[in-house]
């Protein structure tokens, strides 16, 4: 089974989970209009499910190869991307002064999904460009700019992050790349880097690395740190100090190189630095946060498109005798413990769909809102998704892939009905970017604390205001959404207050033995929150004479959600809380 991008419910989600209609009506958008973004995702859904979709499965069976230091992608992927960027769409985002189109992040990240949900290992690549564009506008000198913003925006040269090393992975202050000055404002650049997306490929001209490096009076640690640009070829056209050594051979995401780079095999790299010296982590950090979206997005794309074949599946296999039903086999979706993975998959895919288009939205008003004040809420608000947006989506995605090899059975397990790829490629997006554990220290550490709490406090008090709402509602077709969501906003208010005392008064072990399952409670709680929104939206749009069929199943879906997934907030809360005490038996626990 293909893809068929969910135009409808992206949009939907949009609207009344991210606050897209809000935005507009504030001006933030400036002439975008519900109608135009509509229309743009139509047109973005029909490239990926009739150009890069049908190249998924191929892709995943020939991967790339790599022979005298070049890499040649899969059939058909040259020609896809060509088209893809002919029609636009990786200037979607960019700055409209190097030929972008300025357009949200919102609309921009749905997408993404898309492009994901067609083939991750297609989409992965471009979000990297993207990356490295917001990078190098925030950072980069006027002649770097001049230089290569307008190439990469266009897509006709792709870009790369550069971070990881054998012996720094998430601890970056272990980084021995050498950065040394030439005398000529250049420097050069020498060491080893892998697992660097697309860091050797067929599908452009030139590759523009960023590269992080350290000089050689640099203080030791993370303050140490610079950034550089270090292109695949000069600007002069010579092919600079840099090659890709080997391409992994991995567990998914196969049609995507990831290659160990070398820089410097003869004198040194040619780069030139990005930003100040030793303030490389700032600047690459306006890559990370937007990858880390985009990465979340990844995960709803993988479990949008395993929900979508698991679905198909389901309502072709015949198997047993359902109740009631007459002589021979029913199809498989009609009997309950299928029915409920399945509504399990919708309902986690739309809840991590909606936390990620809550985040974009965010991020586009700290970039958009013209009063300095608000703007800085946003910049908070969205700080505080991100992780949750990052790590939850990611966590659903290989859950949801599972779930969808489980109702395929046995064909599950076989690699030709795809059901396996969607769960091999899911699940390497819970390590990228950050594990999802750094994610859940970074939140509960650095995002809980932003102006002295208040900027969770004024989240949960919106999602309190929703279950108001809810209340009011009284409708039979809410069933208990209200009690439970009300629930687990409780016991996520109770494990924040927890988390903020912990965090003030040094107690680092209760904060970190907690921090995994806080962020998971945040986010039933959250993506509660968000679907009743949209049921809410739902059920008023039916009520004023809307005949979308679509209406009564976000109404089900919202109470499915309650009912069956947000009731397990109550034993976060305790983990959260009583967890901690396992810290002085680990050890023991584990030599045993």
């Amino acid at each position: 089974m293909t893809y068929r991008a969910p135009v409808p419910d992206i949009v939907f989600t949009m609207r009344h989970a991210a606050g897209f209609d809000r935005a507009v009506a504030d001006g933030i958008y400036g002439d975008l209009s519900a109608d135009l973004a509509q229309t743009v995702l139509e047109e973005a859904g029909r490239f990926a499910n009739d150009v890069i979709a049908p190249l998924n499965r191929e892709g995943d069976r020939h991967g790339v190869t790599l022979k005298d230091g070049a890499v040649t992608t899969a059939p058909g992927w040259k020609e896809a991307y060509r088209a893809w960027t002919e029609a636009g769409w990786n200037a979607l985002p960019g700055p409209v002064e190097y030929g972008g189109q300025g357009l949200p992040t919102l609309l921009n990240s749905a997408c993404v999904e898309m492009w994901n949900a067609a083939s991750m290992a297609f989409g992965i690549g471009p979000v990297l460009t993207m990356g490295a564009i917001e990078a190098l506008v925030r950072h980069g000198s006027e002649d770097l700019k001049s230089r290569y913003l307008e190439k990469l925006v266009s897509g006709e040269w792709t870009a790369t992050m550069n971070l990881t090393e054998p012996q720094a992975g998430s601890d970056l202050a272990a980084l021995r790349s050498r950065a040394e000055p030439a005398g000529d404002g250049t420097y050069r650049i020498t060491g080893q880097k892998i697992f660097i997306t697309y860091g050797e490929h067929d599908l452009t001209d030139n590759i523009v690395h960023l590269v992080l490096a350290r000089l050689p009076d640099a203080p030791a640690g993370t303050r140490g740190i610079s950034l550089f640009l270090v292109p695949k070829f000069l600007p002069d056209g010579t092919r600079n100090d840099v090659r890709c050594h080997s391409i992994e051979h991995k567990l998914g995401i196969h049609a995507s190189p990831t290659c160990t780079m070398i820089f410097g095999d003869n004198g040194g790299a040619v780069g030139w630095l990005v930003g100040e010296e030793n303030r490389g982590l700032n600047c690459m950090f306006t890559m990370m946060n937007n990858a880390r979206l985009a990465v979340g997005l990844q995960g709803v794309a993988i479990a949008d498109r395993a929900y979508q074949q698991a679905l198909g599946y389901a309502n072709e296999r015949r198997q047993g005798r359902a109740i009631g039903a007459a002589e021979g086999m029913s199809p498989i979706a009609v009997h309950p413990d299928v029915q409920r993975n399945l509504l399990t998959m919708k309902a986690l895919t739309a809840a991590a769909r909606a936390i990620c288009y809550m985040t974009a939205e965010a991020i586009d008003r700290a970039h958009l809102e013209q009063d300095p004040a608000r703007r800085k809420k946003a910049h908070e608000r969205a700080s505080l998704l991100t992780p949750v947006a990052k790590a939850f989506s990611t966590d659903i995605g290989v859950e949801v892939a599972s779930l969808g090899v489980q109702i395929h059975g046995g064909m599950g397990f076989i690699e030709e009905t795809g059901a396996a790829q969607h769960f091999r490629d899911a699940r390497i997006a819970p390590i990228y970017e950050g594990t999802n554990g750094i994610q859940a220290i970074d939140l509960v550490v650095r995002k809980l604390p932003l102006s002295g709490g208040e900027t969770v406090r004024a989240q949960i008090a919106a999602m309190r205001a929703t279950v108001a709402r809810l209340l009011k509602e009284g409708k039979p077709a809410f069933g208990a959404t209200a009690p439970r969501l009300r629930d687990a906003i409780e016991s996520l208010d109770r494990a924040t207050s927890y988390m903020l005392q912990a965090v003030s008064s040094n107690a680092q072990g209760e904060a970190l033995a907690g921090a995994t399952p806080y962020l998971r409670l945040f986010a039933l709680a959250q993506g509660g929150a968000a679907l009743a929104e949209m049921a809410l939206a739902a059920n008023a749009q039916a009520a004023a004479g809307d005949g979308d069929p679509g209406h009564a199943g976000r109404i089900a879906l919202c109470r499915f959600f309650a009912e069956n997934i947000a009731v397990g907030a109550k034993g976060l809360e305790d983990t959260v809380m009583n967890g901690a005490g396992f810290l002085q038996d680990a050890t023991l626990a584990l030599a045993s």
